[in-house]
């Protein structure tokens, strides 16, 4: 464990008694390098403010404060990064590859999935996403990462990034893949991997969801995996993996891992007795 710098606030000095948010702060002092990140960090227990530990990126901090940073394990841009990263670890011993290919992240935010990739061997990613001014700056200043703002998956060409993929991770956040997926295989090549997040609070519909926008019960959840795995195969893609995500969605929400290829078996059900490991949350009232 370590500190960045010394914690104490070296910016310009604030009005007397003025008093930000956590999350902005680690950012504003370099201790953190997004509002995203520095959530990630507060969230898992890995801050402290004059010695005291503190898990609410919204809780107030004076200027005089000192905050201290401890930073475990390899740090992702974000905390998605993590669930990438499992997922590879999962998939590897299954065949998937990432060194020296050059590579797709759908919906790249602040980089976690941009990030996973180079740190594998991608020769290149390209971070795509619908939003704008996100991508951490050591990402965005990286050679090896082309980048691509105010643009939408749905609508984006081959063309427009240099040529088909070899592997396309996806994280996308208020779409159903289900409805993108044909635009993303267009932008793989023939023989090429793709890697999707499947989030079933985006899947089930509104309507479904439980209590905080959770999907409680394991068969819808399981409903949205079969969902996505089936217009997987609509667009000629079967299931060469299926994995649970090891960090669950920033509400609590059970997320998937889908590893698909033309070249794979079709989605078969029962993967999914498989999917969720004992003692993950089973099916309850919504």
């Amino acid at each position: 464990m370590g500190t960045t710098l010394d914690g104490r606030d070296h910016g310009p000095p604030d009005a007397p008694g003025r008093r930000t948010r956590l999350d902005t702060e680690l950012v504003r002092r370099g201790l953190a390098r997004s509002r995203e990140h520095a959530a990630d960090l507060i969230t898992s227990g890995n801050v402290r403010v004059d010695g005291r530990p503190v898990c609410k990126p919204a809780s107030r901090v004076a200027a005089g404060d000192v905050c201290e940073v401890d930073s475990p394990g390899p740090e992702f841009v974000s905390r998605g990064g993590h669930k990438l990263a499992g997922a590879l670890e999962a998939f590897g011993p299954l065949g998937l590859t990432v060194d020296g290919r050059r590579c797709l992240d759908a919906g790249a935010s602040t980089g976690g999935f941009t990030d996973v990739p180079l740190r594998a061997g991608a020769r290149q990613v390209v971070a795509v996403d619908v939003g704008h001014d996100q991508l951490v700056a050591e990402l965005r200043d990286n050679p090896a990462v082309d980048v691509h703002e105010r643009t939408h998956v749905r609508d984006l060409r081959p063309t427009q990034v240099g040529g088909a993929v070899d592997l396309l991770v996806a994280d996308l956040s208020f779409i159903s893949l289900a409805t993108v997926l044909p635009a993303l295989a267009g932008l793989v090549r023939p023989g090429g991997d793709l890697v999707v997040l499947v989030k079933p609070q985006f899947e089930v519909g509104r309507s479904r969801l439980g209590k905080g926008g959770v999907v409680r019960e394991l068969a819808l959840r399981h409903d949205a995996v079969r969902t996505v795995a089936v217009a997987a195969g609509d667009v000629g893609l079967g299931v060469a993996g299926a994995t649970v995500s090891p960090l669950p969605g920033p509400a609590g929400n059970t997320e998937y891992f889908l590893w698909l290829r033309a070249d794979a078996p079709p989605w078969d059900d029962t993967t999914l007795a498989a999917l969720d490991p004992p003692g993950s949350p089973k099916e309850t009232s919504l």
